[in-house]
């Protein structure tokens, strides 16, 4: 028999914690003009790297966005309603996934010297990459939360024109545009409603 308590107190995790990651932050649609540093992105960076990837394959990579030159060269590949606002944001990052990353394997999953040969396939190899990838967008948006900012992600772009313009020369898929920065003047829409627990979850 367990003792029934608040779901906030049976989190290891202070409640103002809880929500500055999850309750209380929100997609925001327009930033301030605040900037946003090298050193907060290097800081979220630092943080989220060490959350779980399969193998730690680790890959995600970004490319970060902030001279008018490269919002110019993003901003037609853009779908129109995301435009404006990633024209305006203060950094927009592009994230996608390193269909090559298994030939880090050798210094990532140092243990296991065959990691990198189970990647030889590329059509498993890519659906991995993505599949990791994604979970590292997900740490990411919580990373950037972390360093009290806000991320307005995006998956409404011409991925193929993004990966055309920024990454010929590279192996890398895009796969979420994230607006970064301070909350502007009413950034939100109205909170959406979540699934209930027993809705979600079963045990069995």
């Amino acid at each position: 028999m367990t003792t029934s308590v608040e779901p906030t107190e049976a989190l290891n995790l202070p409640q103002d914690v809880q929500d500055l990651l999850f309750r209380e932050a929100r997609t925001a649609n327009n930033f301030s003009d605040e900037p946003v540093t090298d050193e907060q992105i290097r800081a979220i960076y630092e943080l989220v790297k060490w959350a779980p990837t399969s193998m730690n394959n680790q890959p995600l990579r970004a490319l970060v966005i902030r001279t008018e030159e490269g919002k110019k060269r993003l901003s037609p590949l853009m779908s129109e309603g995301n435009r404006a606002k990633t024209e305006a944001a203060p950094v927009t990052v592009v994230l996608a996934a390193d269909t090559e990353f298994h030939e880090n394997l050798p210094r990532t999953f140092p243990h296991f010297p065959g990691a990198k040969d189970l990647f030889a396939d590329e059509a498993g190899r890519v659906e991995t990459a993505k599949l990791n990838a994604l979970l590292q967008v997900g740490y990411f948006i919580i990373g950037v939360r972390a360093a009290g900012l806000a991320a307005g992600p995006m998956t409404g772009f011409d991925a193929e024109g993004i990966d055309k313009e920024f990454f010929a020369d590279k192996p890398w898929k895009s796969l979420v545009v994230i607006n970064v920065g301070k909350p502007g003047e009413n950034p939100w829409f109205d909170r959406l409603p979540r699934l209930d627990f027993d809705e979600v979850v079963e045990t069995v």
